[in-house]
């Protein structure tokens, strides 16, 4: 018995110190970032632009270079605030000065393009991007920005064919593109290495670095690779801290690796204070699932899917709304509905996967079947899809199938959510 008690011992403290010595996220590291956290002086230079170019508009005449100067710096500060309305204002603006140059201003159409590609209204981007060309753009741009239309719209060989135009492995534009292109195809190994190189590439423009940083860790996230993450994350907030993208990364980690769920609520929560983009609000709900508290869970679900159904944000967060109506919210013919409207906008594997994910979710398991067949069957998906198309095969009983998708999915597991991971991980036994 002696022998036995000694055993058991020495199984908990090595359990314990496992642990412990697997556990990613510094507490020590967030709580400092948290209680210590003063506005990035990216923040406030970008608050003092948007009040001079606004102070400086001459409203008694068409002042059209303020206007479109106050118009940039509210598009900056969505980015960094999170505001829809600053982006909504900012489209206005610009959509004024467009109509007073009668349309023969190709810069102010390459602003609206932008506006446009960040609300996911991507017909809207093409068109406007069709115009500019008319008018006149340089070839460099020309290629650059119509990659970025075709790629959103699921035109991947017009995208790739676009980013050769601009192929060069010393610049950060073609290296940022590169690596997305790597990352559809699957590649993620190679989607790594070229955001690497446009770190490097970045030099010592800090907001370019830190958005490779934060991207090269998101990929990471992505494959697993939790620990390379972690560390970019940091280095991208110590580089700007008005990066929350990279915090609510942390806290990811901290909820779906390490099972600190009391950190993870703690940083989603500061960044919810921090900012009006409602992200923090979604990976709330992951939380109180995680907590299997199922009351909290549909009172986040349910905040998070009111502000972003706004018309405001028009397709922005479908896919997070999707998985919200499929789930907790169990509102199935809702989601349809949401899955063909997002099809009008771009029609990728991705989201042809949503719409057969939704019909089947919807008891329409034929026309689910159809669309499976001819836009999904054999295309690249991410983790959520190859999830819910795991579920989709296994409860029409093809088993082996529905293994494949499991077994794709669980390699992007920190893609989805908490039950989602337990779930696959409860397959993989068998």
């Amino acid at each position: 018995m002696k022998y036995l008690l000694c055993c058991v011992t020495i199984v908990v403290v090595t359990i314990s110190c496992y642990n412990k010595n697997n556990v990613i996220v510094s507490t020590a590291f967030a709580d400092s970032l948290i209680n210590h956290y003063k506005p990035s002086s990216t923040i406030k230079q970008n608050e003092d632009e948007v009040n001079f170019w606004k102070n400086r508009i001459d409203h008694k005449s068409f002042d059209l270079v303020n206007l479109s100067k106050y118009a940039a710096s509210l598009a900056a500060r969505f980015k960094l605030l999170g505001d829809i309305n600053d982006l909504k204002t900012s489209d206005s603006i610009l959509t004024l000065l467009d109509a007073h140059l009668k349309g023969k201003d190709a810069s102010f159409k390459i602003s609206l393009f932008t506006n446009a590609l960040s609300q996911h209204r991507f017909v809207d981007a093409d068109s406007l991007l069709q115009k500019a060309k008319r008018i006149g753009m340089g070839k460099y741009e020309t290629a650059a920005i119509s990659f970025d239309v075709n790629f959103e719209l699921g035109n991947y060989f017009l995208a790739e064919a676009e980013l050769k135009e601009i192929e060069n492995f010393k610049d950060y534009n073609f290296l940022f593109r590169h690596s997305k292109m790597f990352h559809y195809k699957g590649e993620i190994d190679s989607a790594i290495a070229a955001m690497q190189s446009a770190t490097i590439s970045a030099g010592e423009n800090i907001p370019l670095k830190q958005a490779a940083l934060s991207n090269t860790a998101d990929l990471y996230l992505h494959d697993g690779r939790l620990k390379e993450a972690y560390e970019l994350y940091k280095k991208s907030i110590k580089l700007n801290n008005a990066d929350l993208h990279s915090l609510i990364g942390i806290g990811t980690i901290a909820l779906l690796h390490d099972n600190n769920d009391s950190l993870a609520e703690k940083i989603f929560k500061f960044v919810h204070k921090k900012t009006k983009q409602p992200d923090a609000i979604f990976k709330l709900v992951q939380v109180y699932e995680k907590r299997v508290d199922s009351i909290l869970q549909k009172k986040y679900a349910y905040e998070f899917v009111t502000i972003v159904t706004n018309a405001t944000y028009g397709n922005m967060y479908n896919k997070y709304v999707l998985q919200m109506y499929t789930g907790i919210l169990n509102e199935s013919e809702k989601a349809e509905k949401l899955a063909i409207r997002e099809l009008d906008g771009r029609a990728t594997p991705q989201t042809y996967a949503w719409l057969v994910w939704s019909l089947f979710k919807n008891n329409k398991v034929d026309e689910a079947s159809k669309i499976y067949r001819k836009h999904v069957s054999g295309k690249p998906l991410e983790g959520l899809e190859l999830y819910w198309m795991g579920k989709y095969m296994k409860a029409i009983n093809k088993g082996y199938n529905a293994a494949q998708f499991f077994k794709r999915a669980i390699k992007n597991k920190y893609d989805l959510s908490p039950s989602m991971i337990s779930e696959l991980k409860e397959i993989s036994k068998d």
